[in-house]
């Protein structure tokens, strides 16, 4: 075995999320090691619907032109999805999933592309970065934690040689049946809804004819009554050929018994022509790890929750635990984060997730099943045609409430009892711990195109005795901030206050129109100091 090599942070898990942290960490200086089981992507089309917010990520991680490029359905086929009753070639159907709807209060468009691409860019960009090492093709079999470090023991799935490499901190994103959630005894509850779903991977050119009937449309589920609120569930992985499809299966089913083609038509609602190319299975449940964070050990992505792939929350959610836990990491490392950060990192993207698996998720399988309880058209078409209408209403405004925000969180200076939660609302109004929306400076530039790569403080015709405050203050405790000055006019008059403390990951620690309390306290709570005595 050889000798331990040295890191600030270790991460176990390239995927997306794993990588997207590298990218984080690697682009602030962190001396960081990667360890990646899979020599490439796993081929298989999942994760494909990102998030304006998430794309946000891809702009700061200097990926978000190669991510375009390589997306697979031309933008103007992917006006978000459709929901079906009965079979995909019902009568009744409405649209879903808009995020369109919120587009205007984020900084980029979304996305549509498989995981794989996804993975196959930031690893690209990884390797570009001289301060992160990749450990492509090797398993993490053990962690142990001692003397303020944690060493992993990783082997080669090639050579099976042996090493082991040490951090100052180690961080779990090697998915839900994770090496590191165990070895470090985070504990996770589950809900299990014991169901068996199947994952088809098919190609067909008759399918994308039959479906020309939904212009724009590029993911469909369909609500069976068969299927008691669970979806079935149809995906583009290109236009005109290659999809996915997930649904429950009988406990039991197998690669061989049991007619896939057949399950594939009746859910159409109509036989046509296809190849399937992959069968996978997996169980529906939704977990959560009782701590994102044990001493220096932290998890993010699925080795600290995952679900059901209703509405693309999963990758979007794992990425903002990169983007949430990796500038906090940095801060604490580079020395201007106090010993709360790093607690932080729990404390906001925990219940984050709690509120997205109780208030959606779940939420979704619950309404569904309620719907297709109390409305047939077989029974009543009147009284079922008028709670269907009522659906779309109901769609849009899942979209518009879906805004994770901070606003119980120890490190903002959030609204008094504010808790934070998944369910919001969105508003250009700058609000303590919530995204800063975009909005055009007088120099023509967007905000976001501004910000720093630390803090930024953001004032619009304010104090100027304050706002050098702020500067020399974050300088004699070596916090890294910017300061964007410029008018309160236009646009910028929807913040509703002139004075606004951005983080590094876009979301508002601090917020007020007149300083009502000591720029020093603000500084050191909003970078982990709980005790804001010098």
């Amino acid at each position: 075995m050889s000798e331990s090599a040295q890191y600030d942070v270790v991460i176990i898990g390239g995927g997306p999320v794993g990588m997207g942290l590298a990218i984080e960490l690697g682009q602030r200086g962190i001396r960081t090691a990667v360890v990646e089981r899979y020599d490439a992507p796993q081929l298989i089309p999942k994760g494909q619907n990102l998030t304006q917010r998430t794309t946000e990520h891809f702009h700061f991680w200097g990926v978000e032109d190669e991510i375009r490029a390589a997306r697979t359905v031309p933008r103007e086929s992917d006006r978000g999805g459709m929901t079906c009753y009965g079979t995909l070639l019902t009568d009744y159907h409405h649209d879903w999933l808009m995020r369109e709807a919120v587009r205007p209060y984020y900084f980029t468009d979304n996305e549509r592309l498989p995981q794989y691409a996804t993975e196959q860019v930031l690893r690209r960009r990884v390797d570009e970065l001289e301060s992160v090492d990749q450990f492509i093709g090797w398993d993490a079999k053990a962690i142990e934690e001692s003397d303020g470090k944690v060493t992993a023991e990783i082997q080669s799935r090639s050579t099976n040689e042996i090493k082991k490499i040490t951090g100052k901190y180690l961080v779990g994103s090697d998915g839900s049946n994770s090496v590191v959630r165990e070895g470090s005894g985070i504990v996770q509850s589950m809900s299990n809804h014991d169901k068996l779903m199947v994952l088809l991977v098919f190609k067909s050119e008759a399918l994308h004819e039959l479906l020309e009937r939904y212009p724009g449309k590029s993911f469909y589920n369909v609500l069976s009554p068969e299927q008691e609120g669970y979806w079935l569930f149809f995906g583009r992985v290109d236009l005109g050929t290659n999809w996915f499809f997930h649904a429950s299966v009988p406990r039991g089913t197998t690669k061989d018994n049991f007619d896939f083609k057949a399950y594939l038509h009746k859910a159409v609602g109509k036989e046509f022509d296809l190849d399937i190319e992959r069968v996978g299975f997996w169980d529906l449940r939704v977990s959560i790890a009782e701590n994102y964070k044990n001493s220096r050990v932290f998890l993010a992505g699925d080795a600290a929750h995952s679900h059901p792939p209703y509405g693309g929350f999963g990758i979007n959610t794992g990425f903002e635990d990169a983007r949430n836990l990796g500038w906090k990491l940095a801060a604490v490392l580079q020395g201007w984060g106090g010993p709360e950060l790093l607690d932080s990192y729990d404390q906001e993207r925990r219940p984050v997730f709690e509120s997205t698996a109780r208030d959606y998720i779940e939420n979704y399988i619950e309404t569904d099943r309620e719907f297709l309880r109390d409305f047939d058209p077989k029974k009543d078409k009147k009284a079922f045609e008028a709670a269907w209408s009522g659906r779309t209403t109901g769609t849009a405004k899942d979209v518009a409430n879906f805004e994770p925000h901070y606003e119980g969180s120890d490190v903002v200076f959030g609204p008094e009892n504010g808790k934070t939660s998944a369910v919001g609302k969105h508003v250009f109004t700058a609000r303590t711990g919530h995204h800063l929306a975009p909005q055009p400076l007088s120099n023509g530039h967007n905000i976001f195109e501004e910000l720093g790569k630390g803090f930024t403080l953001i004032a619009f015709d304010a104090d100027s005795e304050v706002v050098s405050a702020f500067k020399t203050i974050a300088d004699e405790l070596q916090i890294p901030l910017k300061i964007i000055r410029d008018t309160f006019e236009n646009e910028r008059k929807l913040y509703e206050c002139r004075m606004i403390l951005v983080r590094p990951d876009q979301f508002i620690a601090w917020s007020g129109d007149e300083l009502d309390q000591d720029v020093h306290a603000i500084l050191r709570q909003a970078c982990g100091y709980k005790d804001t005595a010098s």
